[in-house]
């Protein structure tokens, strides 16, 4: 099997369901956007191949593609997408680095190790995934769970880029205005 297809070279992509649409649909961008997080997250993995966290890196990695499979699929039972349970997790997560943390009195800025620079773009690129999966005006349960999966999740690589920081011995970037 070839890799190229020549189907899109029209502009359009054809959906889990069997619907083409054009390649600048809002599905096409809000799960286009989920695989560059993806993308990215392993761009910010390899920054920190030692990392404690690594393991959780990649169990997100795969949240991402059944986030991304279930939006490619609308109309479908193809796709589930990602277990609720996961949003439980993060939080789980979330807390337990937090506590490793000093608590923060001020904003920061995005930067410190290169791990952490990393984890902050991530952040962004889910954040702006999670406002394109919102703007679908999808009600179904799947898309409702992902918008809370990609909304915890920024906050999960928040806090992960601050873990990454202290791990690495650099002070997260205190934001001061001049």
């Amino acid at each position: 099997m070839k890799i190229y297809t020549r189907t899109g070279d029209s502009g359009e992509t054809s959906l889990f369901g069997g619907d083409r649409v054009p390649k600048d649909n809002p599905r096409v961008e809000a799960y286009g956007t989920v695989d560059e997080l993806n993308s990215f997250l392993g761009v910010a993995r390899s920054a920190w191949p030692d990392s404690p966290v690594d393991g959780e890196l990649h169990a997100i990695q795969s949240d991402l593609f059944d986030v991304g499979a279930c939006l490619a699929s609308p109309g479908t039972s193809r796709f589930t997408g990602v277990d609720p349970d996961r949003i439980e997790h993060l939080e789980r997560a979330i807390d337990q680095m937090e506590g490793e943390l000093t608590p923060l009195k001020n904003f920061i800025l995005p930067g410190g190790s290169p791990a952490a620079a990393h984890l902050h773009v991530a952040r962004t690129i889910c954040r702006r995934a999670e406002r394109l999966v919102v703007s679908l005006r999808d009600d179904t349960e799947e898309t409702r769970t992902a918008i809370a999966y990609l909304n915890r999740l920024s906050d999960y690589l928040f806090v992960v880029a601050r873990f990454a920081n202290a791990k690495h011995g650099v002070d997260d970037v205190v934001w001061k205005r001049p």
